[in-house]
């Protein structure tokens, strides 16, 4: 009778936590939603449906429970310290940090567009023209998150260039993700080319080095990043891309879902054959692609699928027939804790061109950024100057090599 109970018991635990899994995969769903959503009824609070759900499951454990065995009153939790405004953790820098718009007029059957981005300008006079790296954050993150995870303002004012976060609205999409798996969007239009009619008038205003743009994002941002590299390469000089998602391989946030957790299978080669067309003189693009190992949201097989894209759209400029391996030993304790990770590099001639990082240890989050917000891992390597060590070191090219 005991054992029965028991089993009852235990299965009756295994349904309530296979229906709280499914719960967990529709919130994880909405990382990829399109449009902004209506509140919900009053019938169906969230907190009213948590609440009726404990209630219904501590009710059927004492109802299975063998007897003399009594359960555990639940304790309330103590509530937790409201978390800090990503503006407050903002450090003062001597340099210019300023919130601006940037607006696109209506063209035919298209309206007008605005969006709004932070410009971050570093301190003292330089008589060169400054770099731009362009940075594009992820769902559920904004502008400001995205620079105070990254920290790149401060190495921005250590090195002396200039840093650009266009800002998702909340209007365009409810979580703030760019739509990097619409059709419309891998084929240069919305947002990506909005975004690069944004680096160009900044560039102009503020004198910049127009053959050192370079763009860089995480999850959803690395997304669009990669079609505002392939779309626009004589804009951007090179591309450093944190837990992408495969390019060109989905046309819905279903099929995106599916593509963060399977990549694209033997389509991704497909996806990148028009930049292999002679006609299109495709100049090349250098990359950085940096991937955590346990990333259960975009998971490593979308780095082995972007790499083999890369390789094949920067075949010809690939000088080194093997990659060129190393691996980094992690320390778990010291000032300076860090993963373990291993770095494979193609080369073009002595340059960089293609790089993957593979990160043990680390989930969907910026590698060695600020802890305390979300998306963001305390623990190095630095992805922040992984990726400016990367990008320094490149120009854009302003023509294909000569194949004799």
């Amino acid at each position: 009778m005991t054992k029965s109970l028991t089993s009852l018991w235990l299965n009756n635990l295994r349904r309530v936590g296979k229906a709280q899994q499914a719960q967990g995969r529709k919130l994880f769903k909405s990382l990829l939603t399109t449009a902004a959503r209506t509140p919900l009824a009053k019938s169906v609070k969230p907190a009213k449906v948590a609440k009726t759900l404990r209630t219904a499951t501590l009710k059927t454990v004492k109802a299975v429970m063998p007897p003399g065995i009594k359960t555990a009153k639940q304790r309330r939790k103590a509530a937790a310290a409201p978390a800090r405004p990503a503006a407050t953790l903002l450090p003062a820098l001597p340099g210019s940090w300023k919130k601006s718009f940037f607006s696109q007029p209506g063209t035919g059957l298209a309206p007008a567009r605005r969006m709004m981005y932070w410009l971050y300008l570093p301190s003292g006079v330089c008589k060169a023209p400054l770099p731009l790296v362009v940075m594009l954050h992820g769902c559920k993150q904004t502008a400001t998150d995205f620079a105070v995870s990254t920290r790149m303002n401060q190495l921005a004012e250590r090195k002396g260039f200039a840093v650009l976060y266009p800002q998702q609205s909340a209007a365009a999409d409810a979580n703030r993700c760019w739509h990097w798996y619409r059709r419309t969007t891998q084929q240069g239009h919305g947002d990506v080319s909005l975004i690069a009619e944004m680096i160009k008038q900044v560039g102009a205003r503020n004198r910049l080095d127009t053959t050192r743009t370079y763009v860089a994002g995480l999850s959803a941002g690395a997304g669009l990043a990669t079609i505002l590299a392939l779309r626009h390469p004589q804009l951007i000089a090179a591309a450093g891309l944190h837990s992408a998602p495969v390019f060109g391989t989905s046309d819905s946030p279903m099929s995106g879902f599916q593509a963060m957790q399977q990549g694209a299978g033997v389509h991704h080669r497909d996806a990148v054959s028009e930049f292999t067309d002679s006609k299109l003189h495709f100049p090349g693009m250098p990359v950085m692609l940096i991937q955590g190992k346990s990333d259960s949201v975009v998971r490593r097989v979308n780095a082995d699928h972007l790499s083999a894209q890369f390789s094949i759209v920067d075949a010809p400029w690939i000088t080194s027939t093997q990659p060129v391996v190393r691996s980094y030993a992690g320390r778990s304790s010291g000032r300076s804790p860090r993963h373990a990770y291993k770095t494979t590099t193609y080369y073009a001639g002595r340059k960089p061109m293609l790089v993957k990082c593979e990160i043990d240890g680390l989930g969907h989050a910026w590698s060695g950024g600020e802890g305390s917000l979300d998306y963001s891992a305390p623990e190095g390597p630095d992805a922040t100057l992984l990726l400016w060590a990367f990008f320094s070191g490149q120009q854009r090219q302003q023509s294909a090599p000569v194949v004799m």
